[in-house]
């Protein structure tokens, strides 16, 4: 077991338990460590200590966060996305694939891909020429569906493999802050509306929650929800293009396509560095 999935399993016991408020002995004692073992493992993930973590996984807690986190976006696009939001905008850039590219498949292009050691377990990194194309999350015994989903999206595509460069570039997308004079480059594949709704999704920051219906109106269609929905189901391009930042109108974290735990992990972990 690695830290994380000891510390996704510390987050699914205190999540079933929260009412129960279980002490630091009981929940170190649920995944094997001593008290002082886990409370140091924790606090240096999650930026806070497991006490103060129960609050992020509280519903309370998930529709504050919402609130705010529609605040900060309605902010940043009245005021022509100058906003809070911009900063994150600026750190992370994206560029869409041309129809004739899309229709060629990836006939052409060189791909380097890797799988690293991330804060939330096993990524599939994939690198093109004009940026980051492929980011996903895998579990243990994972590794062969990942390789095929990143080879579904781009099937002629030339891959090699480069573990090494793919955990440099893990270390900077998860541990290094971000840095506006150097953004990430992004190279995605989609639909017009698709890419509307990832584009207001980098306008989401660390640490604030949009619901499906406010990005809806954000990518300009206020009563595409449910197609918004689907926009954010088919980002290939995790964590970067934050998808785990969308929640239900409800403040329930809903579904994601690499794990609702995982989402919730990610959800707690920026609560907790926020």
């Amino acid at each position: 077991m690695n830290d994380y999935e000891r510390i996704a399993e510390a987050i699914r016991f205190l999540d079933e338990r929260r009412e129960e408020q279980p002490d630091l002995a009981t929940v170190a004692a649920h995944i094997g460590l001593s008290p002082s073992r886990f409370h140091r493992l924790f606090s240096e993930w999650a930026g806070a200590t497991p006490k103060d973590f129960l609050q992020c996984l509280t519903l309370a807690h998930a529709r504050d966060l919402l609130r705010r986190g529609e605040s900060v976006l309605d902010a940043a696009l009245d005021s022509g996305l100058s906003g809070p939001g911009r900063l994150h905008d600026l750190c992370v850039t994206l560029e869409a694939a041309t129809p004739g590219q899309i229709k060629s498949r990836g006939a052409g292009l060189e791909i380097r891909a890797g799988v690293a050691d991330s804060p939330f377990g096993n990524c599939l990194i994939g690198e093109a020429p004009r940026g980051i194309c492929h980011l996903a999350f895998f579990d243990e015994g994972g590794r062969r569906d990942a390789i095929a989903a990143l080879k579904a999206d781009w099937p002629l595509a030339e891959i090699s493999w480069d573990d090494a460069h793919a955990a440099g570039s893990c270390g900077r997308i998860f541990t290094e802050p971000p840095d506006p004079s150097s953004p990430w480059r992004l190279f995605v594949r989609g639909t017009p509306f698709q890419l509307r709704v990832w584009r207001a999704l980098l306008e989401v920051p660390p640490g604030a929650l949009v619901s499906y219906g406010k990005l809806a109106a954000a990518a300009g269609n206020p009563k595409a929800s449910r197609a918004t929905g689907s926009a954010v189901g088919r980002n290939a391009v995790s964590f970067l293009i934050p998808c785990h930042r969308v929640i239900r109108e409800t403040g329930i974290s809903g579904h994601y396509r690499w794990g609702a735990l995982r989402k919730r992990t990610m959800l707690a972990w920026e609560s907790g560095r926020d």
